[in-house]
Parts: C-alpha cells; structure tokens; sequence
C-alpha cells in the first residue's frame, strides 16, 4: 500500500473517536496489550512522561517538550487528535513520523490487526510506542486520548504522570460529576510514581490524594510548588514572573511564553514543575534551557491551533477549546482584545451539550455558523436555530472556508474574526 491508500484502510476500516465520536471509544487494555505484546512490548524500551486532563494536555506537553528539546534530548511527542495530518499525532523533535513508517507499520501488522480488530486509536498508539523505540527516543511524552483509566495509552509505565485538570467534557464516557471524571484520569497514577496535579479543586482533589496514598504515589499539586503573574502580552508573546518557595530554580523573572492565550499560565506552570522533577531524576535542564524552550515552543514543536493568530488584519485567531472550561478562557481573553467588533465563525460536534456551550459566548458577536467536515459535525442550520435561543444572533454557512470568507470580506481592520468551537473546526483553517 501506497500512504494514502494506507491512511484510507486507518479511517475506513477502524473506528476512530474524531470521526464517529462514542462508539469508537472502548472500555478495555485487552487489545492495546496484546499488540505491544506482538512488537515486543516497545513502551518499556523508553522512558516517559503520561498527561491527562480535560484541557491543557496538548499544550503542557509541547512546552515540557520544547524544554526537553532545548535541553539536547532526544524527545517522542504523541498526541491527538490531529488537525491536518495524521502525522501530527506522532513526533520527534518537532519532526512528523515518516510516510514510510506509518505504511511499513499497518503493512507489516495488518495480519494480526485483522485477528484483533483493534480501534484506529489502539493502533496508533501501539505505532507510536513502536516508532519511538526504533528511533531510540530520550524520552516520550504520551498524552492520553479519554479519560486515563482505561484509555490504551495506560500501559506505559512513566517517570511521573500530570493530570491538568478536570472539567465536564464526554460526559457519556467518562462520567456525570467532576468526581466521576476525577477518577478516571486519576487511573494514570500508578505505584510509587510521582503525579502532578495542575489544578485544585474542592470536588476532586480528594480523588486524587486517596488514589496517590493507596498507590504509594508522591502528589504535587501545581500551585503549592509554584505561582505565576502575567506581567503583559502581546500578539505574538505572554511574559510572565514565576516564584517557587520550594524550588528556587522556579523563580523567574520576566520569562517569555510564545503561547499567548490567556489559559496558558496554567499549562506553563505545569511544565515548570515537571521539568523541576526531570531535573530531581537527573535531566540535566537549565534556566538558560527553559527560557529558551518557552520563547519558542511554536518553531520548536509544531504545535498548532492554540490561540494561533492566523491574520493580523483583521486580527484573526483559532482556538481548538471547545468544552466549557475552555470556552471559558476564550471568551475572556477575546473580551480583553481591543476591537470595534468581534465575529465569530462558530461550528460544534453533534454530541456537545449545546445548553452548557451557547450560554457563554458573547451575544454581541456577529456569529457564522458552520459544520465542519466530520460525520460528527453538527448542522449548520440546527446550530444556528439553537443559538438564537440563547440570543446569538448570525447567519450558517455550508463549511467553515465559506463562514471565515465571509466573515474576513465584511469584518473591518479595527474588528476581530474567533474561529473556534470544535478542534475540527480549527483543523480546517490551520
């Protein structure tokens, strides 16, 4: 098989979450063990770092990598979904996995897929654990897919596993309650293996402290080690001051962030404190490193569609957040831009709970509303005709390239143009 032909069998012939949405999801390590067992185990041969959470995985993970990078190491990047190409999901210093390896790899392996039957998720892990084994990575950081518990990526055993934090998101999945779903991503803590929690919060963290003490786990919650302030930002750069009473290499003064949404404090923070712990298990990783690394996550990892400013005039900006925690910080941060209008191309997945979403977006945006080009994606028109109930108020479009045209040819230089809702939305502009 040629790639494409091979990225056709990947789609068609398994089920895969971004497309289908919960049938994809399986509740079972049994097939994702059963693979590694048949490439001899690869996640054993490397070392990692394991992330979970409702927001800020992908983020925190390319900031701790962009470190690790900075610092000489060779680093495996995996995460998803992807937004353009399949290889996004799996990296190595920045570097997409080959068109090669991902034919060789499902040819090699497409016998045993067809006795198994694995999901694409399952399959694409195992390729990453493989890939990054061949490759000989220093480390890997491995972002969870849903949940932690069962997700196919827990079968790895990490130096350390963060949890950033927990909101409601696949609610059908993971649980109804922050309680529920706090115990889910608390299944990546794991025996003797210290855990980063990058939020506090009254409903969960007791889910966390109970499963570290059974697990024998070392817990640092993030803002007991270290607090940061953003003292300004700009279009293309956030600077803030950090202080850590613990840990005075996390003391730093005027550190920039080349990820401006407003959020990120949060998953800088995160990575601080995981690289003060690479640096306890001997990384050899420097402040001269880590400013470096946190000016130039962008150019270092690839990482896209995370407050990514896509024109500067009018200013135009995407942002893959799409539950209520993180449309939360989107609508703040769009509040503090300076602008006469803000239009808002605005597209959602068939299995969101619209009656959380719409309530906090801004009514005095001028809306576009579209589907992306998923089977998930929910039609523009019924997005458009619940909206109004909530006093959003604009016109639906038959693809998101005809809602942002649209919105770019009547949006003036001194406006604003948000496109988000939906990771898959953000994919089709990035």
């Amino acid at each position: 098989m040629n790639y494409q032909k091979t990225l056709d069998f990947l789609f068609s012939q398994l089920p895969m979450y971004q497309r289908v949405g919960k049938q994809a999801y399986k509740k079972d390590l049994g097939n994702i063990k059963l693979l590694c067992q048949q490439l001899n185990n690869p996640q054993n041969s490397f070392r990692s770092i394991h992330i979970a959470g409702t927001n800020g995985k992908g983020s925190t993970a390319h900031i701790l990598a962009s470190i690790l990078q900075t610092a000489g190491y060779r680093v495996g990047l995996y995460t998803s979904p992807h937004y353009v190409d399949f290889r996004e999901r799996i990296k190595i210093n920045g570097t997409y996995i080959s068109k090669k390896a991902v034919v060789e790899f499902v040819a090699s392996n497409k016998q045993f897929f067809s006795k198994i039957k694995p999901s694409f998720f399952e399959m694409t892990v195992a390729m990453a654990f493989d890939y990054f084994n061949y490759k000989n990575v220093d480390i890997a950081i491995i972002e969870t897919g849903l949940g932690g518990r069962l997700d196919s990526t827990n079968i790895i055993k990490p130096l350390f596993s963060i949890v950033t934090n927990i909101g409601m998101d696949h609610e059908s999945m993971l649980g109804d309650t922050l309680e529920k779903i706090a115990n889910e991503k608390a299944g990546i803590i794991k025996s003797g293996i210290p855990v980063i929690i990058g939020e506090r919060d009254p409903e969960t963290d007791h889910v966390f402290i109970k499963k570290a003490k059974k697990e024998k786990a070392e817990i640092n919650f993030v803002q007991d080690v270290i607090q940061s302030r953003l003292l300004r930002t700009s279009m293309n750069k956030a600077v803030y001051s950090t202080k850590s009473d613990s840990h005075p290499f996390l003391n730093l003064e005027e550190l920039t962030l080349d990820l401006t949404g407003n959020y990120q404090k949060h998953n800088l923070n995160n990575a601080l404190v995981a690289a003060q712990l690479l640096k306890k298990a001997d990384f050899k990783i420097s402040e001269k490193h880590i400013r470096k690394a946190c000016s130039t996550v962008q150019e270092t990892t690839k990482i896209k569609g995370r407050w990514q400013i896509i024109n500067e005039s009018p200013l135009t900006i995407c942002d893959s957040g799409h539950n209520v925690d993180g449309l939360r910080y989107i609508v703040k941060a769009l509040k503090e831009i300076n602008k006469r209008r803000l239009h808002f191309v605005f597209g959602s997945v068939n299995d969101k709970d619209l009656n959380k979403i719409l309530p906090l977006l801004p009514k005095d945006a001028l809306y576009y509303f579209c589907r992306a080009n998923i089977p998930r994606g929910l039609d523009a028109d019924e997005l458009m005709r619940v909206a109004r109930s909530f006093q959003l108020y604009g016109q639906s479009y038959i693809s998101v390239n005809e809602a942002l045209n649209v919105a770019t040819k009547e949006a003036r230089k001194d406006d604003c143009i948000f496109i988000g809702g939906s990771i898959f939305v953000v994919a089709e502009v990035v």
